[in-house]
């Protein structure tokens, strides 16, 4: 039996898609995405926040480059990736990605986007 790898996150984008060129011309965006839920403490309401790693390519990369922004909804569908990299010291890092597969817009129309 194969295993299943498959994330799906409901928030808002933390900051607007950066895109980026690779060889070939293949296309990347990458962008935080920020989730939260609540719970209760000793009777009070707390907020859990979490932050996410989003990297999109190719043709989904070109459209979250042309109608994602900062602050907009959005419903994700994607898998977990960890990868590594070496640090500017050399220290070998990892971060853990979620690589979209789709996305849908969940709020309104924001002034300024052609959608």
């Amino acid at each position: 039996m194969t295993g299943v790898n498959k994330a799906i996150l409901i928030g808002n984008l933390g900051k607007d898609p950066e895109i980026r060129y690779l060889e070939g011309g293949v296309s990347v965006a990458s962008f935080p995405l920020v989730t939260s839920e609540y719970f209760l403490r000793e009777g009070k309401k707390v907020e859990q926040v979490e932050w996410h790693n989003i990297v999109m390519w190719r043709k989904l990369a070109e459209n979250a480059a042309k109608y994602l922004k900062k602050g907009r909804l959005i419903y994700i569908e994607g898998k977990l990736r960890t990868r590594s990299f070496e640090d500017k010291e050399g220290v070998k890092r990892y971060i853990t990605e979620i690589v979209a597969d789709s996305f849908n817009l969940l709020d309104k129309k924001i002034e300024g986007t052609t959608e």
